[in-house]
């Protein structure tokens, strides 16, 4: 059934004149002028075909017509604030959708959202893994970080930086290094070299570096926790990409509250 276009702005207008049977007042309700209002119940009058409105010595008073509708018409407004509500009360779960990369969310995103469901205890967290492209129509995600130049045609924000290192086992000289390439889809650095291994993710070309496969070119971020703990070691100069990871949403998703918090936890590590 075709829905009948409701003059919402008029109707608001209406609701606030009839309570306080003032132009005045109503317009202080609603932060406009006098003649706003009165051109608001005046258009409202021409689309309707009722006087909604009369002048008299004691002041404005309301019309049959009009005095008949007040109360369906706040009824109806006391539904829209239901409705408004229970929207944000979906909102206030705290439920996020993440996709992200297997190796990323291992070797990084899951060290910090435990902080972050520490600070919002209402928070729970479905995990998808995202390591090709990202449809946001299909899998009904809040966000999605991934490895790219940017955030393509959605919303976003860079984590961190585009540095990546050269990383080899720890008792893997630079000689020996040399010539022992591990490769893996999305990696932008190459060096000419032969491949001895490819491998499906920057996380396993973490671990074959550090089993002695050879050296690999991965994110800094993804693998400072294995440098850290001395796992692998940095081998020549870092090389600066375009390439980085990038916390992406569409704008309805983006201008979530849940969404705007965790990007700004994350932002901050």
């Amino acid at each position: 059934m075709k829905r009948t276009h409701l003059p919402l702005n008029g109707l608001r207008v209406l609701d606030a004149a009839a309570r306080h049977l003032s132009f005045t007042r109503a317009a202080d309700e609603l932060a406009v002028t006098p003649a706003a209002v009165g051109q608001q119940i005046r258009a409202l009058e021409d689309m309707l075909g009722v006087v909604m409105f009369r002048r008299t010595p004691k002041g404005l008073e309301l019309t049959d017509e009009a005095s008949a509708g007040l109360d369906a018409l706040r009824s109806g407004f006391l539904q829209f604030e239901d409705a408004v509500r229970a929207m944000q009360s979906g909102q206030s779960s705290h439920k996020l959708t993440i996709a992200a990369p297997r190796d990323f969310t291992q070797k990084w995103l899951n060290e910090r959202l435990p902080t972050f469901a520490a600070d919002n205890p209402n928070t729970s967290f479905a995990l998808v893994a995202a390591d090709n492209e990202i449809d946001f129509t299909e899998a009904n995600l809040d966000i999605a970080i991934w490895l790219g130049d940017g955030p393509g045609e959605h919303e976003g924000r860079l984590l961190g930086d585009t540095v990546f290192v050269k990383i080899a086992g720890p008792n893997s000289g630079t000689k020996n290094s040399e010539g022992k390439k591990i490769d893996w889809p999305g990696c932008p650095i190459s060096e000419g070299e032969e491949t001895l291994m490819r491998v499906a993710d920057g996380g396993l070309a973490i671990e074959a570096a550090a089993n002695g496969f050879g050296h690999a070119w991965v994110p800094k971020m993804l693998v400072q926790r294995d440098l850290t703990a001395g796992r692998v070691q940095v081998i020549g100069e870092d090389s600066v990409s375009s390439r980085g990871y990038w916390l992406m949403a569409p704008t309805p998703q983006w201008r979530q509250k849940k969404v705007k918090a965790l990007v700004a936890a994350l932002s901050e590590t």
